[in-house]
């Protein structure tokens, strides 16, 4: 599972290499080179015809008990973030990627998926980062929606992993677009849409 990526705080560059303009109703700054579970994350959507650079929290909420008691002002729940979406027929997700105007384009610099205990050295990284080399502004695949809180949020889908990510996270990895196909996953109908679910070449892909 992909729970943490890079990607450029300033906004200029996403909107010229993305073709897209500015969302005024942004509710969320994004401020750190990094995006994590319940932070900021720019994501490109299209409204009114027009692509749209918004910023909104990665990860769909739920909300589970608390383990202990909660203390005097804490709600008796947690939330707890669903990053990245794997089944498609889930009713979390599905709803979302039947409507267009929900699905987006999830731009980042490189990701990460943690390595095995194994794999650690004494410099301290606990993940491998993954980068592709063909692209100035990749996206990953992603659906966006308003949460039980009125806020914006947004996850993105993964899939089996390539050759370059597997021997690292066979797990899986995250599902990214080539640049021709930003229009079809933001404007095609679902069947023809999900027809671009899958692994990213792992020659245009590198360990960095």
């Amino acid at each position: 599972m992909c729970n943490l990526y890079n990607l450029k705080v300033g906004r200029r560059e996403y909107l010229e290499a993305l073709a897209a303009v500015d969302d005024l109703g942004n509710e969320f700054e994004v401020t750190k080179d990094y995006a994590a579970p319940g932070k900021p994350g720019y994501i490109v959507r299209v409204d009114d015809g027009r692509r749209v650079l918004s910023t909104m929290k990665w990860g769909f909420p739920t909300r589970k008990p608390r383990k202990r008691p909660a203390r005097e002002g804490e709600m008796p729940f947690r939330h707890d973030w669903w990053t990245n979406c794997r089944n498609l027929t889930n009713n979390m997700w599905r709803p979302w990627l039947l409507k267009p105007e929900h699905r987006c384009l999830v731009p980042f610099e490189r990701f990460a998926e943690p390595k095995a205990a194994a794999d650690r050295t004494s410099s301290g990284d606990t993940n491998w980062w993954f980068t592709v080399s063909d692209q100035t502004a990749p996206c990953f695949v992603g659906v966006w929606k308003i949460d039980q809180d009125h806020d914006r949020v947004f996850a993105f889908c993964t899939t089996e992993a390539n050759p370059l990510v597997a021997p690292k996270h066979p797990k899986a990895m995250p599902v990214i677009l080539m640049r021709e196909d930003h229009d079809r996953w933001l404007t095609a109908p679902m069947d023809d849409a999900i027809g671009l679910i899958g692994s990213y070449p792992s020659q245009l892909m590198e360990v960095v």
